[in-house]
């Protein structure tokens, strides 16, 4: 995957056909390891093809897949998303509710405080 998006970088980045070395230059200035078999492969596939055409064709296949929960079991998922979600609000919710009690008890303190 690195090794694509390295090359994905390249193009990119103006070069219009990215070499092995290009790719290796990418992978290098962010530490990663160059595999020279994996970038030759991938040079090898895309070799004289427009990338702009691999990605839509990409696409297209991708919007066939079923995701998400196409199958019997993706309703309760979606219900459990919800429900994530609703329970992420009411922590927010209960965090404010515990900030205003702690002003509210800084306020009561410094009151009798100054009674003594």
């Amino acid at each position: 995957m690195k090794v694509l998006a390295a090359y994905l970088l390249a193009v990119l980045g103006g070069n219009t056909s990215p070499s092995a070395d290009d790719v290796k230059k990418i992978l290098g200035s962010v530490g990663a390891d160059a595999d020279s078999d994996r970038i030759e492969l991938l040079l090898s596939q895309l070799k004289g093809k427009d990338v702009a055409e691999v990605v839509a064709s990409g696409r297209e296949k991708l919007a066939s897949v079923p995701s998400g929960g196409a199958v019997a079991g993706g309703a309760p998922a979606a219900g459990t998303a919800g429900a994530a979600a609703t329970a992420a609000g009411e922590q927010k919710k209960e965090e404010k509710v515990e900030d205003e009690e702690e002003e509210d008890d800084a306020d009561i303190g410094g009151l009798f405080g100054d009674d003594d």
